[in-house]
């Protein structure tokens, strides 16, 4: 019996689509039809006797064959452009790509000390990293345009592929303020946050759940001054006066030290939670697991927290 015949120019077509996520945005890249590109993939879809795309609802969703089918294609093209890099003296070691999505409630800093081990391991890695909301970057990891999500909230079960949440680790959480401001609140805390302007996470997020419920759990309702997305515009916003805001502990010293902010009182348990979320069970990109492995030095347990 004879081997199915691979068109690479179809396949091409393909992993363009997978990575524009539509048929409208790959064309206008590659300025060609959406009929010639939708055509093309169908003959791809024969020759390989699979369906590659779910195109039914809304929009394009890879199936599990082509999710299989976008990670070689991606293999082959980054094969073919080292090949030609290397006809011309630009390098000849094979490079690792690792493309990570982080939520962007997941504090910045956070986020680079547990990538931060991959890139020193792999000095040939080539990283890209996309920020975006949770349920954004997961359908980007079920289309197979992430390899994994960096997250403080694990996958929901809802998802429409099977998902894997690894918990890399929890952490205490810290209020922080400016000099003047932590002075004054660290008499009698946490009853002195009663009133006391903060700055929170979304509602949306698990980190401010936790956090509400501690609140709760202390009978505290504070000011609360403003909501922010991004965890380093909420620390910037400490830093100009504006309230207190909660600080990883993991990630105090640096957060201190870049932002001018004081601890007010010790660190509290608020279930600051980090999952790297994968497709598969077993993370076999060897940067996730250097960056697995090194989690635990991030999440080292500090003393007197409640």
């Amino acid at each position: 019996m004879n081997e199915p015949h691979l068109n690479y120019h179809h396949l091409r077509l393909f992993w363009e689509v997978a990575r524009a996520g539509s048929l409208r945005a790959a064309a206008s890249r590659l300025n060609l039809s959406q009929p010639t590109i939708s055509a093309q993939i169908k003959a791809l879809e024969t020759s390989l006797s699979e369906q590659l795309f779910d195109r039914t609802g809304r929009g394009l969703k890879l199936t599990v064959q082509g999710r299989l089918v976008m990670e070689c294609a991606a293999e082959i093209f980054s094969l073919g452009t080292e090949m030609v890099r290397s006809l011309h003296g630009q390098g000849s070691a094979r490079n690792l790509r690792l493309n990570i999505g982080i939520t962007d409630s997941l504090p910045k800093l956070v986020a680079w000390r547990l990538i931060r081990p991959a890139i020193k391991a792999f000095p040939n890695l080539q990283l890209s990293c996309a920020e975006g909301h949770a349920q954004e970057l997961l359908g980007s990891l079920a289309a197979g345009r992430l390899d994994v999500v960096l997250s403080d909230e694990a996958a929901p079960s809802s998802m429409p592929v099977k998902a894997f949440n690894h918990l890399l680790g929890e952490s205490p959480v810290v209020f922080c303020a400016v000099p003047t401001l932590a002075k004054k609140l660290s008499t009698n805390f946490p009853a002195s946050l009663k009133d006391a302007p903060v700055l929170l996470p979304a509602s949306r997020t698990a980190w401010r759940h936790e956090l509400d419920r501690w609140f709760d759990s202390h009978s505290i309702r504070p000011h609360i001054v403003a909501e922010f997305d991004d965890a380093a515009l909420m620390k910037t916003a400490a830093s100009d006066g504006m309230g207190i805001a909660p600080i990883a502990a993991s990630v105090l010293d640096e957060a201190v030290d870049r932002y001018g902010l004081k601890p007010v009182g010790r660190p509290v348990r608020c279930g600051f939670s980090c999952y790297l979320i994968t497709l598969e069970r077993a993370m076999r990109h060897p940067a996730l697991a250097v960056i697995a492995g090194e989690s635990k030095d991030v999440f080292k347990a500090k003393p007197g927290t409640k």
